[in-house]
């Protein structure tokens, strides 16, 4: 039976639409970035970016597109919301485990550079979960 989404829930879900899209415009900047640019970047992003697999900006475009996506679904009620959130939360996972574990990231950021990752994560997480609790509320169809 499907009950009626309350208006929280689509604050909720029109604020991680908002987040989605930024990450898709930062997502677009990161890939059309000149040579020109990333040679200004600091020396530790641009080491990083350097050493970065291409395969990885495919996974943050999956995560930023399939979050865009599930959000929209969100917004409108609908049950797809909560599949493609989940992908967005595993390209993500995904993506920062693997520039952690094939570039200089970590030696070159140390703990300080940790924060922001984790806190992607646990976005993209919250977002995946409140859409899975709005569909076993039924609020989705």
């Amino acid at each position: 039976m499907q009950t009626r989404m309350p208006l929280g829930a689509r604050v909720v879900a029109l604020t991680a639409l908002l987040w989605n899209l930024f990450g898709l415009l930062v997502f677009a900047l990161q890939v059309s970035m000149t040579p020109e640019q990333r040679a200004a970047l600091p020396l530790d992003q641009q080491q990083i970016n350097a050493a970065m697999p291409v395969w990885i900006y495919g996974l943050f475009g999956l995560a930023t597109l399939a979050g865009s996506a599930g959000s929209v679904a969100l917004l409108f009620a609908r049950r797809w919301a909560e599949p493609m959130l989940r992908v967005s939360f595993v390209a993500i996972v995904v993506q920062m485990l693997a520039s952690y574990a094939l570039t200089p990231v970590w030696s070159l950021t140390g703990l300080r550079g940790l924060g922001f990752p984790l806190l992607l994560i646990l976005v993209v997480a919250a977002v995946w979960l409140f859409a899975r609790g709005a569909a076993r509320r039924g609020w989705l169809r």
